[in-house]
């Protein structure tokens, strides 16, 4: 163990969020520079520490002190305080009057600054105002190292112990001792776990008021995380209870005071089942129902008229469109909003082309878009139009301001009714993917009179965020639905897609007959399975569909398991990136993120930047955030400066501090979940027995309508019928639905409104 007492030259380094910290101090006896590494709670430059710890040898910035004990001393001599005060510590205290201040009050000049601070006036250049300032920030400092060290006791990062701080100063103790749950509602970031081991702690009850309607937020809020808007009141009360180890029936008689104090939205569906929303999601479904609703508006271009420009757009494009197609073309021209559905091959993309070509005619402005980058770049190739992510149209500026509290939007646009986007066409692509908190932002930007076309397979995966938006506005019958059913002759001589049809439609499919692009490889054992995979992928695959290694994807049901991602990711990084002289690498966790690697986005960052590079190195854009699914490859890893870069779709180049790799993860191998919304050449799928809830029907639809051109399956031919026949979908509880049909229905008894 080594002893280091000095002053802090330089915070060279602090992570906030856990408090780590690289010191640089002067050492008190010999001047000598030490470096200092460690956890501290709240330091500034120029104050006197007394450091414990071992000294070790960093291989690039040499000898460094890994502190284990700290004490943050008061300056001991004139010179050590004159030291401190001309740091910069205090505001408004430079060199010079640090210089008068000491000289003035010697050793007794800490003392005079907290007992008689208006003393402070007898220096020449110190204002009696400005004298109770600088009073005032040292007591700050001394009340916010205290309240610093005793939230760290409780767990609490550095930096959520600053904002409690500054969000509540001394009442803090106060709040802490008698409502602690309070911290999750005001605070983003401290959550109700949090909250919950600081009231153990403390000793607070668990059948407390504030506890249990804490936990019922709580509840309501990892319920959202899974997809659902609501729970059923049974469902809740049974969730919380076991949260909270308490009686559900204690759950039951908090919900009425939470309506009363609005923070609960309690309805009842047609069958009397209530239903519980925290008020954020209620407000959401009610608003993007009343958008949708005053979006829908009537065209009186005659029929005849319409399918009259249609035939020369028909003759000029040399394409033929059957009578559904046709009918959304004449929907789309005179309906405010359109929803345009069906499974693959059966013309979509022909018909968004038409669409556009028709309104092109007319010279109106038209906006593409979807919600992701791979999704919008397939929807651009497809048409030949810039298509773009739904966050860069609605011009994405970060996340919310510290300002908004917990349950804001999880988001921040430019563009909403305030600054609407100036189109007379919006042709959105992929809507099965978009949640209801980005559903309500892109209406909120979307003018009445403009042109909404929502795209999208209702028999896909549910978006992975909050809502069944999709499939809601399709099932609640109100607004015009075009359902492509046909599947054209060039698509019925995909077996992908004929495939994916027969899956959708649970009718028997024989694996392993000859096929160009749905291929069986039988195997018994996960092992075998595996080594199966890594030919196919390495070998094989990428000269059969001409693409590259990384572009062919495997895609798995499971997370954990024998043949889940985490397992896959470890064994396919040894087999196609391995480790060599040349490549630096970087343990994060339980993962090794290597030069090369081929890694995900595992959840939005609305902040972080990004620099797009075209083929020369060049940068051509910059703009902000990446977002859960978005995949790319490592191109850089700097261990001196700690950094880590990635180059996502379109040559965007993100880097991440090593403090932020939590947000990557391997992506050799994905759920199936993470690949909504994307293409790749070849996919290739492992089937072996996982959990029923799991290996689902639309589950394997998704998987197998994500390949471009070869479908491979790799397994047990009886985990495949399995699927098929298991049209089991989790349970998802959204309320868009009602919510429309009570706004249409409020429209149909209150005649003379838009509509």
């Amino acid at each position: 163990m080594a002893t280091v007492k000095g002053y802090i030259e330089k915070i060279k380094f602090r992570n906030e969020e856990n408090g780590y910290t690289v010191l640089s101090v002067s050492g008190a006896d010999d001047g000598e520079e030490y470096i200092l590494v460690g956890t501290f709670s709240y330091v500034a430059e120029g104050e006197l520490v007394e450091a414990e710890g071992r000294m070790t040898q960093h291989p690039v910035y040499g000898e460094q002190l890994a502190v284990e004990r700290y004490e943050i001393k008061a300056p001991e001599d004139t010179v050590s305080m004159e030291r401190y005060l001309a740091s910069g510590a205090i505001r408004g205290i430079g060199a010079a009057l640090a210089a008068r201040i000491v000289k003035k009050f010697k050793a007794d000049t800490f003392r005079i600054m907290e007992e008689e601070p208006e003393r402070l006036a007898e220096v020449k250049g110190i204002s009696e105002r400005m004298a109770m300032s600088i009073a005032g920030q040292v007591e700050e400092k001394k009340d916010m190292r205290q309240a610093m060290m005793f939230l760290q006791g409780y767990g609490i990062s550095v930096n959520l112990a600053v904002r409690i701080y500054q969000e509540y100063g001394p009442a803090m103790y106060s709040i802490l001792k008698t409502n602690p749950y309070r911290l999750a509602d005001d605070i983003p970031g401290v959550g109700f776990k949090m909250a919950d081991e600081i009231a153990s702690r403390i000793g607070i009850n668990t059948d407390s008021d504030f506890r249990i309607k804490s936990g019922i937020l709580y509840t309501l809020l990892q319920a959202a995380a899974s997809g659902h808007t609501y729970l059923p009141e049974e469902e809740l009360a049974s969730q919380a209870s076991q949260l909270l180890l308490v009686d559900p029936d204690q759950i039951g008689k908090h919900l009425m005071d939470m309506q009363m104090d609005k923070r609960l939205i309690i309805r009842e569906d047609e069958e009397k089942c209530r239903q519980v929303y925290a008020s954020q999601y209620y407000y959401l479904e009610l608003n993007v129902a009343r958008m949708l609703h005053d979006l829908n508006i009537r065209g009186s271009e005659p029929e005849d008229r319409i399918r009259q420009r249609l035939l020369a757009i028909q003759s000029a494009e040399r394409i033929e469109l059957d009578e559904l197609q046709i009918r959304a073309v004449i929907e789309a021209v005179n309906s405010g909003l359109l929803i345009l559905t069906g499974g693959p091959g059966t013309g979509k993309t022909t018909t968004i082309n038409t669409i556009i070509r028709y309104f092109e005619q007319g010279d109106m402005e038209i906006l593409l878009a979807a919600p992701t980058g791979r999704a919008a770049k397939r929807m651009t190739e497809a048409t030949g139009y810039e298509a773009r992510t739904i966050h860069r149209l609605l011009e994405l500026s970060g996340a919310p301001e510290n300002g908004e509290k917990q349950g804001s939007l999880p988001m921040r646009f430019e563009r909403n009714e305030e600054n609407p986007l100036d189109a007379d066409v919006i042709i959105i692509d992929e809507v099965s993917m978009v949640d209801i908190h980005l559903m309500h932002a892109l209406l909120r930007a979307v003018n009445v009179g403009t042109r909404l076309i929502l795209v999208g397979d209702v028999d896909q995966l549910p978006s992975v965020g909050p809502g069944n938006v999709l499939r809601d506005v399709i099932e609640s019958g109100r607004f015009p639905v075009v359902r492509l059913a046909r599947i054209f002759r060039q698509a019925a001589q995909s077996d992908i897609i004929v495939n994916a049809h027969r899956i959708n439609a649970g009718e028997p499919i024989t694996l392993g007959k000859p096929s160009r692009d749905f291929l069986f490889v039988r195997r018994e054992d996960p092992n075998a399975i595996i080594n199966a995979m890594i030919t196919l992928v390495r070998e094989k695959l990428p000269a059969y569909v001409k693409a590259a290694v990384s572009e062919i994807q495997i895609m798995t049901p499971m997370r954990k398991g024998a043949l889940g991602a985490v397992r896959l990711n470890a064994i396919f990084q040894e087999y196609l990136n391995p480790p060599a002289p040349d490549k630096p690498e970087k343990e994060a966790g339980d993962a090794v993120f290597r030069l090369g690697d081929k890694v995900m986005q595992i959840k939005n960052n609305y902040q972080i930047e990004w620099t797009a590079y075209n083929s020369y190195g060049v940068p051509v854009d910059k703009g902000t955030g990446v977002f859960n699914g978005d995949m790319g490859i490592i191109r850089e890893i700097n261990l001196f400066a700690e950094l880590l870069t990635v180059e996502f779709d379109e040559g965007k180049r993100v880097e991440y501090s090593f403090h932020q790799l939590e947000e990557l993860e391997l992506a050799y191998a994905i759920t199936i979940h993470k690949a909504q919304g994307s293409e790749y050449p070849a996919v290739v799928i492992p089937l072996w027995s996982g959990p029923r809830m799991l290996m689902t029907r639309n589950l394997l639809y998704t998987a197998v309508t994500r390949a471009r051109a070869c479908v491979c399956l790799v397994g047990v031919s009886g985990v495949f019928q399995q699927m098929v026949e298991n049209a089991m979908e989790q349970k998802r509880y959204s309320g868009l639905r009602g919510r429309i049909e009570e706004i249409m229905d409020a429209d149909v008894r209150m005649p003379g409104r838009s509509g």
